[in-house]
């Protein structure tokens, strides 16, 4: 568990002390953004792997059609070599993508640990009173 996944769980913890409608939106919102985040991870994670595939399948294709040109089909290993390169291009484009939108979630959730702390102190000052200087 990363820092960042430590201090919102101790923050929807805290905030389980208030029973109030606020803090019920405030913990779907955070659970569904959470859940976004993990998705657009896993997404970033499987567009690296098939760019690294897509990569490693041009580099053997260009390595085989140097070391053995007689043996090759004329049509097949373009052909192949071209859907690897764009399936190597989409790949980093979505990568690409994905990445931006995984730093929109983390900013939205981070907005949303803000709302979750500024609903503490509110809970806390009620419970216990304003703190004394």
């Amino acid at each position: 568990m990363t820092e960042h996944e430590r201090d919102t769980d101790f923050l929807r913890h805290c905030l389980l002390y208030d029973d109030t409608a606020e803090r019920h939106d405030l913990e779907e919102r955070i659970t569904q953004v959470q859940r976004d985040e993990r998705c657009v991870r896993r997404a970033v994670w499987l567009m690296a792997l098939m760019a690294s595939l897509a990569t490693a399948g041009v580099c053997y294709s260009v390595v085989f059609r140097i070391d053995y040109p007689e043996n090759m089909d004329q049509f097949i290993t373009p052909f192949m070599t071209r859907v690897l390169c764009a399936l190597g291009l989409g790949s980093v484009i979505c990568l690409l993508v994905f990445l931006a939108l995984g730093r929109i979630y983390r900013k939205r959730l981070d907005q949303r640990r803000e709302e979750g702390r500024r609903l503490a102190r509110k809970l806390i000052a009620s419970r216990l009173g304003n703190p004394k200087p």
